[in-house]
């Protein structure tokens, strides 16, 4: 509570940071989809048709960025389950034995227009706040736990495989 208050003050005091810690919402979807309208406004485009690219930085901490992006937003804050994220291949590899979670590096999240196409070899990965993966079905018809989607590179390992292997990134640990 009291790293969500420092980070909420920061971004009051000193204008929006660079980089957003995405754990730090008790609601990230409405940040997500205020993310999206802001877009939406500035290029003068339906809100309905956007969506998130999601490129995966090679950036490990916020302050080591040196602004934030033209559109979108950096997040960080965000736990793979069931995989790890491999920063030198820079694609989703099976985990380490004895490995849980593992923590990603700086996202970029930036909307783009659905009719550009998912690349085949991206998985759909699903971000959900706790590891429970169930919650009450909002008014969206989705469950509150679920955060969003993020498409990234699957590697050498089809989408499927991590389908399969039940992979999902989290915004909050149970420990």
């Amino acid at each position: 509570l009291v790293k969500r208050v420092e980070f909420l003050r920061d971004w009051l005091e000193n204008g929006p940071p660079k980089a957003y810690w995405i754990s730090g919402f008790s609601f990230p979807q409405g940040f997500l989809t205020g993310v999206l309208q802001t877009h939406s406004r500035r290029f003068q485009l339906p809100i309905d048709l956007l969506r998130f690219r999601c490129e995966v930085l090679q950036v490990e901490e916020p302050r080591d960025l040196r602004t934030g992006p033209d559109t979108g937003v950096y997040i960080y804050g965000v736990y793979m389950d069931g995989a790890r994220w491999d920063r030198t291949l820079g694609c989703i590899e099976e985990s380490r034995p004895g490995e849980l979670y593992t923590s990603m590096p700086v996202m970029w999240l930036e909307p783009e227009t659905m009719e550009k196409p998912i690349p085949p070899t991206c998985y759909t990965c699903p971000c959900y706040k706790t590891s429970t993966r169930a919650g009450v079905l909002s008014t969206t018809g989705l469950s509150t736990n679920f955060v969003s989607n993020f498409e990234i590179p699957s590697g050498e390992r089809s989408p499927d495989h991590w389908t399969q292997r039940g992979v999902a990134m989290l915004s909050m640990l149970d420990t």
